[in-house]
Order: C-alpha cells, then structure tokens, then sequence
C-alpha cells in the first residue's frame, strides 16, 4: 500500500510521455504497413504476450459474460475506434499535428457528458483550466510544423479523426460508468481480442495486407506493443479507475505539447516561440483544471 501511494505521482507524467510517443511511433512505422495492418500486428502481438501473463501469474477472468461484453465494448472503442481513426488519418495524409489537435478535444467532450452520465460536478475552475488547454494544444501543434490547413479541412482523411475523437471520449466515459476495474492482464486480453476482431477484417476488406519489414516498421511495433499497449493502456486504466472522468482526460492536452517536444529531438522538426507559449499555456490549464 504505501509502495502504492509512493508510486501514484508518477503514473500521470508517466502516461503522457508514453501516450505522446504514439504519433511518433505511427510517423515511423506507417511509410512500411497499411494502417489497419499495422494495428492488426499490433493487437495481435499484445494478446498473445497478456495470454502468457495470464497463464504464468494466474490472473483472474471475469466472473459473469455481462462483465466480459462491457470490458470488450470499452476495448473496442478506446482501441480499434481510436486507435484505428488516428492511424488510417495519418495513413491518409492528415498531418500529425492536425490529427492532434482534432482528438485534442476530448477533455472538452468528456466534460460536457460527464455530468449526465457519470453524474461528476465539472467546476468553473475546471471549464476554464479544459479551455487554456485546449489553447495551448492549439498553438502548440499549428507553430510546430506545417499542417496544410488551407487544404486539409475538406479533406477525407479528417473524418478518421473525428471518428478517433468519439471513440475515445465513449470509451473513457463508457469504462469509468461499466467495468471501471478489472485486472488488467486478462482484460487486456479481452479488450484487445475484441479490437483485432474488428480491425482485421476491415483490413481484409480494404488493404493490400502487404507489410515491408524495414528496421522502423520493427522498432515502432515493438515500441507500440510494449510501452503503448501494455504501459500506456495499463497506466490509462488505472487513472480511469482511481479517478474522475473529467480528471482523466485532462492529461490528453499535454500529450500534443508533449509530442512536437519528441518530434524536435527525433526528427528536428522545428518549433516557434508560440509553441513553446503553448505549451505553457496548457500546462497551466491542466494545473487549473485540478483544483
């Protein structure tokens, strides 16, 4: 118990350093595999890794089906919806930084719903610490590349992305009202065998299935199973279950600051002085957000 509370600090910045490499490892991997492919490998890796947890540690399963369906339901929707709409936007030529700031507004989606769902009381300081995050979201991902946005507006590939924003937001909403805890090693199983169960197909349907396994496709797989399925998706569970809905989300306004700060050191993609603004921006709304 008190190695848990010790820990507890760290789970939040470490969620979104972790969550924030997500776009990163799509940057590296998606030039070599079509997108529902790439999640398809990805989804099927983890269950197979989560099958050998459970199997050596014992985990225990869920009691009854119901629990089973609301566990598959919330997989479906925070993975193969979110995940799937980001990807396929990406796959499609929408900008990372575009995409980002699209998703970018879930805290304010959540916060709008929370209250009639999850019956959560969203404060004056929280609506106004939500709108400086988004803000700094804002000027962070449209000062620290070039989106397109002259062209990207009409564009297809914009849809995916707002089909990832609803996914997440449901999916958040949907778990801290239905299964809110579950041990994560077999319903990791079961939320990620739901969300390969509708991604392959649809990846049957509609690629090539080819992949070219280049160095990059590998590492950013391997970097996605391991730090994003089973760390990010982990630690993403345990805030849902250790806290509100609206206190959740919040953390996904640092994500895109975040992430161009990655992007600057990996790729040398350049950030203005407004960026840097931004981000301060929204760290100061999550701060606000809290109290």
């Amino acid at each position: 118990m008190q190695l848990d509370r010790a820990l507890a600090p760290a789970l939040a910045p470490l969620f979104v350093f972790l969550w924030s490499t997500g776009f990163i490892g799509a940057k590296l991997g998606l030039p070599h595999v079509e997108a529902l492919t790439f999640l398809s490998l990805r989804y099927a890796f983890v269950v197979m890794l989560l099958l050998a947890a459970v199997s050596l540690f014992r985990a225990p399963w869920p009691r009854d089906w119901r629990s089973v369906m609301h566990i598959a339901v919330a997989g479906v929707l925070m993975q193969a919806v979110y995940l799937g709409g980001v990807f396929v936007a990406i796959g499609q030529g929408l900008s990372a930084a575009l995409t980002a700031l699209i998703v970018g507004l879930q805290p304010i989606l959540t916060a709008l719903f929370a209250g009639m769902l999850l019956g959560e009381r969203v404060t004056r300081a929280q609506w106004a610490g939500l709108a400086l995050g988004f803000v700094g979201v804002a000027l962070v991902v449209l000062h620290s590349r070039t989106p397109g946005l002259p062209s990207v507006w009409q564009a297809s590939a914009m849809w995916p992305a707002v089909l990832a924003l609803v996914g997440i937001t449901a999916g958040t909403l949907y778990q801290k009202r239905f299964c809110p805890s579950f041990d994560l090693r077999s319903g990791g199983v079961i939320q990620f065998a739901a969300s390969l169960l509708v991604t392959l197909p649809l990846a049957f349907a509609t690629e090539t299935m080819q992949v070219d396994w280049a160095p990059e496709l590998v590492f950013a797989l391997a970097w996605l199973v391991l730090m994003l399925s089973l760390g990010a998706i982990s630690l993403l569970n345990l805030l849902i279950r250790r806290g509100t809905a609206v206190n959740v989300t919040r953390l996904f306004y640092l994500t895109p600051p975040t992430t161009a700060v990655i992007a600057w050191l990996v790729f040398g993609e350049t950030l203005q002085a407004l960026a840097w603004l931004g981000m301060a921006v929204a760290a100061f709304g999550v701060w606000l957000s809290r109290r």
